[in-house]
């Protein structure tokens, strides 16, 4: 019981989890993001190119 309620109290690392779960939702989403407008991005991406002279990237 007493290390129950030292660990309660315990707050040293509590700042790296809170960074830690804001750096695991930033990456989640990026993912999502990227998923979701992954297509789009290359094709914007490759009409840059072509408008630029260069060569389309193909994946």
């Amino acid at each position: 019981m007493n290390l129950i309620s030292r660990l309660l109290k315990e707050e040293s690392g509590q700042g790296m989890v809170e960074y830690g779960l804001i750096i695991a939702a930033v990456a989640v989403v990026a993912i999502v993001g990227l998923g979701f407008f992954g297509e789009g991005l290359s094709e914007f991406f490759n009409n840059l190119r072509t408008e630029l002279g260069l060569s389309p990237v193909t994946p």
